[in-house]
């Protein structure tokens, strides 16, 4: 069995910010404006005896699994990387990301079509793309939804890379002016 590594965080943080970024994919200074965007979240109290975890435990953990994929992302990786119960990680997952997600509306917004921002991202798109594609506003590419079976016809163009008869979605929507 290994130590757990999380409380490292506070030194790497200070001294060895490259480590800090390794493990949780953002800076220290981005890690403290996102704990104080959460900190006053409603999720993050309860009323048991059994208090929560920190909430800057709560982040790093949460960080470290959304920042890393494969074997390293694990729950009981992070547990021990953490020194915390496999449930702990999965409940420190599901409530930074509901804080994060009702901090939504304050974050993410669609500039006014006749603002300057708006024609800096239509003269972007023109220039990367297409001219008919200038007045987009928002593309998703690669959302895969996957088939109940193989189809009969060219079944084998539908296999994807996760070994599953998907199709792939993509959406774009448009400024109308």
């Amino acid at each position: 069995m290994r130590a757990p590594q999380i409380q490292l965080l506070d030194d790497f943080g200070h001294s060895r910010q490259h480590l800090f970024h390794k493990k949780l994919r953002v800076n220290p200074d981005i890690f403290d404006d996102i704990l104080d965007q959460i900190s006053g979240h409603s999720i993050f109290t309860n009323q048991s005896n059994n208090p929560q975890l920190p909430i800057a435990i709560q982040l790093a953990i949460f960080l470290n699994r959304a920042g890393h994929y494969g074997n390293a992302i694990s729950p009981e990786d992070v547990g021990q990387w953490a020194g915390v119960s496999v449930g702990s990680v999965i409940n420190c997952s599901n409530c930074v990301m509901i804080a994060i997600l009702d901090q939504h509306d304050t974050f993410i917004c669609f500039p006014a079509p006749d603002s300057e921002d708006a024609e800096r991202a239509r003269q972007y798109v023109e220039s990367k793309s297409c001219p008919e594609w200038r007045n987009g506003i928002l593309a998703i590419d690669g959302s895969a939804i996957n088939l109940y079976e193989k189809p009969g016809l060219y079944g084998e163009a539908f296999y994807d890379r996760k070994s599953n008869y998907s199709l792939n979605c993509q959406v774009f929507f448009f400024l109308l002016f």
